[in-house]
């Protein structure tokens, strides 16, 4: 077992007990329904993230998440629709009263990560992933998200009888991305139509997160996560020998070039007093024997930006920079960039995030709910966000005790969930949902 600090390995020790401790004492404004629904479902739902953590499956192959979450919502007597942008799932719950419509969200995709944990449910699962085997593992968190939703629509229904308006519950496949040559995940949802026929006024979502500790949940008004967008370089030398470089085009020196020079799209060409600006590379692919100088080599990576303008210039940078450093070295660069249609930027409506605060405040006790930095990450919650007022709220994930900023983050093959942050983000989508369904926190 990896662990990076005694306490997360105290941590560990205690996740693996019968039952999940309170993450936090939450004041008296909790209503008391949610303490009681959160007591009493804490183990079906620190069973159901186990399961799933230990079955994980990637972006538009969420078969086997998809049908225990289909199951579940039709164990509740809730009318399920499937196979939305491949494997999403939505369900709706009516009340008994009449009042408004919301939807909730959890995603369920999970990564090309090996797991390092040996956790007793410790994903040992693999898969395909750009043409290599790759170990699977819900190194984001979203394991967390869709057994806290279920936990949340058994909940709600057991509530049916005096909850005022409706409720879509809103599985979503590939919030990582669907695989090359495929369309999925939040915009795929919203094209085929769930938001359609059920128009709600808000849309919720949470996410587990490493920044935090758990008992801890955070928000942002306005603009909170970046918008992404993937680049795709491909540069084109001419094979030769190692030993005689000089008898061909070189593009590992070349893409070597070309990595350097774009830090400068950021240092040296973007007002970062203005809006951040990250321009990464994730992969480098060229190459396949000691002395062999190849072909070609691909370069890909992702763009993170706050302001359309700043977006469209680091693409222009990109290219100009890709296109001419490669020709300075004889080579040529074919630059894909964007390679695909992005997330734009994850807004939180500032009138519903104030209007919503108070409930995260009395859920976790206003001493746990604290304000977050721009996230650099991105959330494609971003395309619901742009169809009606959407709240998308942070749980901390990284164990009491140990310096969140030092541990593992998302999407790392060390990142680990203290599940207390599965019954802090169940009493906190619980107290928002109910909260805004009973007109609570109303001016």
């Amino acid at each position: 077992m990896r662990t990076t600090s005694l306490a997360l390995a105290l941590a560990l020790a205690a996740t693996l007990g019968a039952t999940v401790a309170p993450a936090a004492r939450a004041d008296d404004g909790i209503r008391p329904e949610v303490a009681r629904q959160a007591e009493r479902l804490q183990a079906d739902v620190l069973r159901w993230r186990r399961d799933i953590h230990q079955n994980p499956e990637l972006g538009n192959r969420e078969v086997r998440t998809a049908k225990l979450v289909a199951d579940h919502l039709r164990a509740l007597g809730l009318e399920v629709k499937t196979g939305i942008a491949t494997t999403g799932v939505i369900a709706v719950l009516k009340g008994g009263k009449p009042g408004p419509r919301i939807a909730l969200r959890a995603d369920m995709d999970a990564l090309p990560v090996t797991e390092r944990h040996a956790l007793p449910f410790a994903s040992k699962a693999t898969s395909t992933f750009r043409g290599e085997t790759v170990g699977v593992m819900h190194a984001c968190g979203h394991d967390a998200h869709t057994s806290i939703l279920m936990g949340v629509a058994q909940a709600l229904v057991a509530m049916k009888a005096d909850l005022p308006g409706e409720v879509m519950f809103v599985f979503q496949p590939a919030e990582e991305g669907p695989p090359d040559g495929e369309e999925g995940g939040a915009e795929e949802m919203l094209k085929q139509g769930i938001f359609r026929d059920f128009k709600p006024e808000a849309v919720f979502g949470l996410h587990v997160f490493s920044t935090l500790n758990a008992g801890k949940v955070g928000y942002r008004s306005g603009p909170a996560m970046a918008a992404s967008d993937r680049f795709n370089i491909v540069i084109q030398g001419r094979q030769t020998h190692g030993s005689r470089p000089w008898g061909g085009v070189d593009p590992i020196v070349a893409a070597a070039d070309v990595i350097g020079s774009a830090q400068t799209i950021v240092s040296r060409r973007q007002n970062i007093s203005k809006q951040p600006v990250v321009v990464s590379f994730g992969a480098i692919k060229g190459g396949i024997r000691y002395n062999i100088i190849p072909d070609s080599v691909e370069l890909i990576g992702t763009i993170r930006t706050f302001d359309e303008g700043m977006r469209q210039a680091v693409f222009k940078d990109l290219e100009n920079v890709a296109t001419h450093v490669s020709a300075a070295h004889g080579a040529t660069a074919l630059a894909k960039i964007p390679d695909t249609k992005g997330n734009p930027v994850t807004v939180n409506d500032p009138a519903l995030t104030a209007k919503m605060l108070p409930s995260l405040q009395r859920a976790m006790g206003a001493a746990n709910v604290v304000e977050m930095d721009l996230n650099m990450g991105a959330e494609d919650f971003s395309f619901y966000a742009r169809e009606v007022p959407g709240f998308f709220f942070f749980v901390g994930s990284t164990p009491p005790g140990q310096d969140p900023t030092k541990a593992p983050s998302n999407h790392s093959p060390e990142f680990f969930l203290d599940e207390t942050a599965l019954d802090a983000g169940l009493k906190s989508m619980l107290q928002v949902a109910l909260d805004y369904l009973h007109g609570a926190n109303s001016p």
